[in-house]
């Protein structure tokens, strides 16, 4: 079957989708986007990514679209029509089309509202998961308001291709002080020496990640000790396991940093065990 877009209030065939040249995303990067997991037809962590939305928009002082009610209706109905059981819907919001120009444009302005939504294999998830995966690290290049949800994704693109080219899944960012901030398109996470868990915190310039919230929950109601403080590169070298958590790829376990095999070189246990709580979490909480 084929595949169907929400675009500014229509649901028209993928293949036909289009947004205005004069679209201040298409031309500027001026707007944020969300990405959700989606379990049995229904949004995961669906809370938290409506929060990041209203700040991503409050921070660039584009307008929300539509109510959440209303934008809860569009994102569920494109993923009913594209009949997706178990994927990622994605929404895009910018600033709307407008003559280009650096300022904002006129007052009023309608924001543009793309949404998208694909399957995906979640077998094929697992299988990757088991065998664990390798991530590259790569110098800071982005600018100072990661915080923020916006499409100017150039650098991470960028980094992306080259994790891809090393045959990894993922790039991690390496701020001037030698430490990991986060990934291209996820939370970077390690099991250090001593057995803690350790993930960079949201005080610093990174993605305020709602898997990484979930997985916070997760972790305190299993009892594990957790210190939200950055860790170098050599320390992530060094690590019992590593992981990253991100709507694609959920609680997906590290088992190579820039070529250097962590433990024995398979997924770890406290990796695998996160994984599956988080999964169960988000599969019983969706909606």
């Amino acid at each position: 079957m084929s595949r169907v877009a929400y675009v500014n209030g229509v649901f028209q065939p993928h293949a036909e989708a289009s947004v205005h040249i004069e679209d201040r995303g298409y031309q500027l990067a001026d707007g944020v986007y969300e990405v959700w997991a989606v379990f049995d037809g229904k949004l995961a962590d669906a809370q938290g990514h409506f929060e990041r939305l209203d700040r991503s928009l409050a921070e660039l002082r584009i307008d929300p679209p539509m109510s959440r009610a209303a934008l809860k209706i569009a994102l569920r109905e494109t993923i009913r029509r594209n009949r997706v059981r178990d994927g990622l819907v994605y929404l895009q919001v910018t600033r709307g089309v407008a003559r280009r120009d650096h300022a904002f444009p006129a007052p009023g302005t309608p924001p543009s509202v793309v949404i998208t939504a694909k399957s995906v294999d979640r077998a094929a998830a697992e299988a990757r998961a088991a065998k664990g995966a390798s991530v590259i690290t790569t110098p800071e290049t982005r600018w100072a308001r990661c915080d923020i949800k916006t499409v100017g994704l150039l650098p991470n693109v960028l980094a992306k291709q080259a994790a891809r080219e090393a045959g990894a899944v993922e790039a991690w960012f390496v701020d001037d002080l030698g430490l990991v901030t986060e990934g291209a398109s996820s939370n970077a996470w390690i099991i250090d020496r001593e057995g803690r868990l350790r993930t960079r915190d949201t005080q610093a310039n990174i993605l305020r990640g709602i898997t990484r919230k979930t997985l916070l929950e997760v972790i305190a109601d299993a009892g594990l000790t957790l210190e939200e403080r950055p860790f170098t590169v050599d320390e992530a070298k060094s690590a019992r396991e590593a992981f990253i958590t991100g709507a694609g790829t959920l609680v997906l376990p590290i088992v190579k940093v820039d070529n250097q095999v962590l433990g024995d070189g398979k997924p770890g246990p406290v990796a695998k065990r996160l994984r599956e709580l988080y999964i169960q979490r988000a599969r019983a909480t969706a909606w």
